[in-house]
C-alpha cells in the first residue's frame, strides 16, 4: 500500500507534461501508488475558487483520488467560504496553503490567520515550506490545539531545520518530496521524529515520483518504518479508514 499525500492535478507553466487527471492515474499505476491526495494547480498558482472546483469535478469520477481545499492567505473570507463548501463533501480531506505563489510568507499573520481557518475547519494542512522559517510552525501549532499541519518538501534546503521543529511538537508531520535530493533526508528525519511524523509524497505530476521513491530506498526503511511512512501514517492523520483500502 502507498499513499502519496503531496500531488497536484492540472496544468503548470512549467516545461513538463502535465495536464489532465488521467496523468496523475498513469503514473499512480506505473509506480504502485493506490491513492493521491492532490491539490488544483489552477487553484495553488491563480484562482483558489475555479480551481477547488474542478478539483471537485474530478473527485466525483477518480474515487483513487482525494483532495486538498487550497485556501490563499489573500483572501481570507473567500478562503473560510471554500472551506465551508467542500470540507463536508468527504472528497476533500486536508487544506493546501502554499507561500510562493500567494506571496506571503510562512511568517506572515496571513498565513498564521489560514492556519488557523484550518484547525477551526479539523482538516489537517500541507504547507509549502522552503527555508528556515518552517520552525516558526511550532509556534502557530502551540496556539491552536487542534490544529495539524504538514511541512511539505520538509523545508527544502532547510530539512535539518525542518526536523529540529518537528521534534518539538507531536502536530508537526515532514514530507520530504523535494527535487533537492540530498542524501540521507528520510533518514535522517527518522532517526530523530517518531516513526508516526513522517509522510510519503512525490509533488506528482510536477515531480516524477520516481524521485521521492529512490529517496526512500536510498533510506533503507525497516519494515515498520515503511509500513507507517508509506501509508499508515496517511490514513491515521487524514482519517481515511476504509478508504485507504
Amino acid at each position: 500500500m502507498i499513499i502519496d499525500v503531496h500531488a497536484h492535478a492540472g496544468p503548470w507553466f512549467f516545461a513538463t507534461d502535465v495536464g489532465a487527471a488521467e496523468l496523475n492515474l498513469a503514473l499512480m499505476d506505473r509506480y504502485g501508488i493506490d491513492r493521491q491526495i492532490v491539490s488544483a494547480s489552477e487553484a495553488v498558482t491563480y484562482d483558489m475558487v475555479a480551481g477547488n472546483r474542478w478539483m471537485a469535478e474530478v473527485l466525483d469520477v477518480q474515487p483513487r483520488l482525494l483532495g486538498y481545499v487550497v485556501i490563499n492567505p489573500n483572501y481570507l473570507s473567500q478562503a473560510a467560504a471554500e472551506l465551508d463548501r467542500y470540507a463536508p463533501t468527504g472528497r476533500f480531506v486536508g487544506v493546501k496553503i502554499h507561500t510562493t505563489y500567494p506571496a506571503q510568507p510562512l511568517t506572515s499573520a496571513a498565513v498564521r490567520r489560514s492556519l488557523g481557518l484550518a484547525a477551526e475547519a479539523g482538516m489537517p494542512v500541507l504547507v509549502h515550506t522552503w527555508d528556515d522559517t518552517v520552525m516558526g510552525l511550532v509556534d502557530v501549532l502551540e496556539e491552536h490545539d487542534r490544529l495539524r499541519i504538514i511541512a511539505g518538501h520538509m523545508g527544502g534546503p532547510a530539512w535539518r531545520t525542518a526536523v529540529e521543529a518537528a521534534c518539538r511538537t507531536d502536530r508537526l508531520y515532514l514530507e520530504p518530496c523535494c527535487s533537492i535530493t540530498d542524501r540521507g533526508k528520510i533518514r535522517y528525519a527518522l532517526d530523530r521524529v517518531p516513526v508516526g511524523q513522517v509522510l510519503f509524497g512525490t509533488d506528482s505530476t510536477l515531480v516524477d515520483p520516481a524521485i521521492a521513491l529512490g529517496m526512500v530506498a536510498d533510506a533503507e526503511l525497516t519494515e515498520l518504518e515503511h509500513e507507517h511512512v508509506m501509508w499508515r501514517n496517511a490514513t491515521g492523520l487524514f482519517g481515511l479508514g476504509e478508504a485507504a483500502a
